[in-house]
């Protein structure tokens, strides 16, 4: 794909995430692995106004920057990602309302329904709360996606990783709607039948020969 191609895609994962209800108050962000840097959506301007443009250039050390604006104060948690996921080729970040409330009470999404498989594990798990744009949020960020594409993150949100901008768009809303299944669950005042882990083993294995996902 050409660095114009990807701009356009970053741009309409972004406005399609905002639409979505995914970003309130201009939270959450995009970003795409460009060879050994990455581009990200700037800091502060509303995805609607966004254009390919203004994305900004960034190295993987977090040290170089270019572009109009600034990078996203989440910045960190990208680099860091990225530098330890080589299969993590696109980032998406939300503030998705219903992920964020369950991720306000600090726990994960258990294996109540089988697409959790598509998250790359057995759950979602919750990484542990810091201020954000902090180097102990992406440290958290990155313990908490070990072996996961996706992890909600204490009181803020949740970020989704995939070989694609399609693949981690798809899971960062697949996350919001497990998240919502979950907390109707309890809210009925209920406790889900959890999938044990041979059952979480089969439907991977099974995803991994039903076309591309994540």
């Amino acid at each position: 794909m050409s660095e114009a191609a990807l701009r356009a895609e970053i741009v309409a994962v972004a406005q399609a995430i905002d639409r979505a209800g995914f970003c309130p108050s201009k939270s959450g962000n995009v970003s795409a692995r460009l060879g050994d840097r990455l581009l990200i959506t700037p800091s502060g301007l509303p995805y609607a106004l966004t254009t390919p443009d203004d994305l900004i250039h960034l190295s993987l050390d977090g040290a170089v920057w270019s572009g109009k604006g600034k990078p996203s104060s989440e910045w960190p948690f990208h680099t860091e990602i990225y530098k330890a996921r080589p299969d993590a080729q696109a980032i998406v970040h939300t503030h998705s309302p219903r992920a964020t409330a369950l991720a306000s009470t600090r726990r994960g999404i258990p294996a109540f329904h089988y697409m959790i498989a598509l998250c790359g594990g057995a759950d979602v798990r919750c990484a542990e709360y810091a201020t954000f744009g902090s180097p102990e949020l992406a440290a958290n960020a990155v313990k908490g996606l070990e072996g996961r594409k996706a992890v909600l993150l204490a009181n803020h949100g949740v970020i989704a990783l995939g070989g694609s901008l399609a693949g981690a768009h798809q899971i960062a809303a697949e996350v919001e709607n497990l998240a919502g299944q979950y907390l109707d669950i309890l809210a009925a005042g209920l406790e889900p039948v959890v999938l044990d882990a041979e059952e979480m083993a089969r439907v991977s294995a099974k995803f991994a020969g039903y076309g591309k996902v994540g």
